[in-house]
């Protein structure tokens, strides 16, 4: 009987799975140490059948028996191992995956209202014995420290009557205290304004600007705050309560952000840097007149012609070299991102000895450059001459690489070409060693500051709101950007009008906004002749959906 090798081969293959499976204990053969004697045995086997096989010496009813015995062994292995696959997978369905993640929450409550939403009867809670939904004015009225009478400015005291009582929460003495407020009306319907409380607030000034300090200075949540107010201050605050005294607050405030985006606009010197947030981005502004955090736009030309307007502003624009930045003509590359990508050069290579040549000359160059701005004795030429000098060290430095002209490459030799080019790139465009030059800028509070070759200031602002977006502590609406915008830039910005920045010197500033009828930056740009904008910033860069 012939038949065909190949076949057969992949036959006696199949009857010696099992055989692999579990080879024997046989003594390592001396010709071949990794082999089992086991395995040589099995190979000298097929090499025997497929030369029984070609002279004809194996009995045709013996192959006959063989493969029907393989064929047998093989269908009742393939349904051992069906059965077992079965039987895993029933294993799995009663005890889970491990690693499996459920998409809805597994909570009682949220298991009670899948309840709910099945026509189950909703589970009754509990009744208690302490009240629960609105204090009437009546009640809180008792509850009053004291009572003080408020009458309207500029009338006689004997032509007016009360008109109604409103009680206010209030910081005395480190301790919150419920005063109730007698509103008297004068004859011609004029009112008593409380003072140091916005609108019908119940709350006084100083409890809305610690709550927006600790919420978007220091970055905490609003149940730490509340928690905060009632340990320190014993002051029972609901967390929808502090979100609400923040968006009062806020809609107060609105104008005040459009005319800090005016004096940003008129300014000398302005830090901007951009970071990502859970609303495309977040610019940051930072000038000697003002201080601007913008929350939920986007990061493009458009955006940034909004703010500052190209063929208006006039002063020195410090950045990175991203390229929405490009077209200013007055600007100061920051000296940290360039250091930083050659200290990476080193830290990729540490045995090239040209990038560290490269590196340390270049961190050379930076800090000669800043004891240059800080030299009193150069007078205004004088530094230009010293600028003219360290640009021709900047270009003996770069000149043998930037002249090789080389094309893209691969690895770390292609970062020092493009840093190489990026240098002379902003030398030539004369935005490496603005800040030399640069005359020093007056704050209102009387603080003279350099301007800085550096960005990092802009950096370090945007850190906590980098972090809070790390962490996911940030608005996620475009409301909440809106409003963690104004609050956030006028907090930061008086820290360029008061001498010192502490509760009590912004509670006594916000309460003179009150009594002039004009805050501290409307005097400031009054003083320098400028007028209000027409039109919010505000709306037209950050989009509020209609309700």
């Amino acid at each position: 009987m012939q038949m065909d090798i190949a076949g057969l081969e992949v036959i006696t293959k199949g009857a010696h799975q099992r055989q692999r499976a579990h080879p024997p204990r046989d003594e390592v053969s001396d010709s071949n140490p990794g082999c089992t004697a086991g395995k040589c045995n099995r190979q000298r086997f097929r090499e025997k059948l497929k030369e029984d096989v070609r002279e004809g010496r194996i009995d045709p009813g013996r192959l006959v028996d063989l493969i029907a015995t393989l064929q047998q062994e093989l269908q009742a292995a393939q349904q051992e191992l069906q059965a077992a696959q079965q039987r895993i997978a029933e294993l799995e369905k009663q005890v889970g995956s491990p690693t499996a993640k459920l998409d809805q929450p597994y909570s009682t409550r949220a298991e009670e209202q899948r309840q709910q939403k099945r026509g189950k009867t909703k589970r009754k809670k509990p009744k208690t014995d302490t009240r629960r939904g609105r204090i009437s004015t009546a009640e809180k009225i008792k509850r009053a420290k004291r009572t003080e009478k408020v009458f309207p400015d500029g009338v006689d005291p004997e032509r007016c009557y009360l008109s109604h009582v409103r009680p206010v929460w209030r910081i005395e003495d480190g301790q919150a205290v419920l005063i109730a407020y007698e509103i008297y009306r004068g004859p011609n319907d004029q009112y008593g304004k409380t003072p140091g409380v916005l609108g019908r607030s119940e709350f006084g000034i100083e409890i809305l600007l610690t709550i927006a300090h600790l919420v978007y200075t220091v970055g905490l949540s609003f149940g730490k705050v509340c928690e905060l107010l009632g340990f320190f201050q014993n002051l029972n605050l609901s967390k929808a309560q502090a979100n609400r005294l923040l968006h009062q607050l806020a809609q107060h405030w609105s104008k005040q952000f459009d005319i800090l985006c005016t004096l940003l606009a008129n300014s000398a010197v302005v830090h901007a840097d951009e970071t990502s947030w859970s609303l495309n981005s977040v610019w940051a502004f930072l000038s000697e007149k003002a201080r601007l955090l913008i929350f939920g736009v986007h990061k493009d030309a458009d955006t940034l012609q909004q703010i500052l307007d190209l063929e208006k502003f006039l002063g020195i624009l410090i950045s990175d070299d991203a390229a929405v930045y490009t077209n200013f003509t007055a600007a100061q590359k920051c000296w940290a991102h360039l250091l930083r990508k050659a200290i990476k050069l080193t830290l990729h290579e540490p045995d090239n000895q040209e990038y560290r040549a490269f590196t340390d000359r270049l961190l050379e160059l930076y800090r000669k450059a800043c004891r240059v701005q800080r030299d009193g004795r150069l007078s205004d030429a004088g530094r230009e001459r010293k600028v003219a000098e360290l640009e021709d060290e900047l270009l003996e430095l770069c000149a043998p690489m930037w002249l090789k002209e080389l094309p893209k490459q691969e690895g770390v030799i292609d970062d020092y070409r493009l840093l190489v080019n990026e240098l002379m790139r902003l030398m030539l465009a004369r935005q490496l060693f603005t800040f030399v030059t640069a005359k020093p800028v007056k704050q209102p509070n009387g603080e003279i500051k350099p301007v800085a070759g550096t960005n990092n200031e802009a950096e370090r602002t945007l850190r906590n709101p980098a972090q809070a977006r790390k962490t996911g502590r940030t608005n996620k609406t475009a409301c909440g950007a809106r409003r963690q915008s104004i609050l956030t830039s006028v907090l930061e910005s008086l820290r360029l009008y008061l001498p010192t920045y502490t509760l009590q010197s912004v509670i006594d500033e916000v309460n003179r906004w009150t009594l002039s009828g004009r805050s501290c930056f409307e005097d400031l740009m009054a003083k320098l002749g400028l007028t209000k904008p027409t039109k919010s910033i505000l709306d037209t860069v950050i989009a509020v959906p209609d309700g």
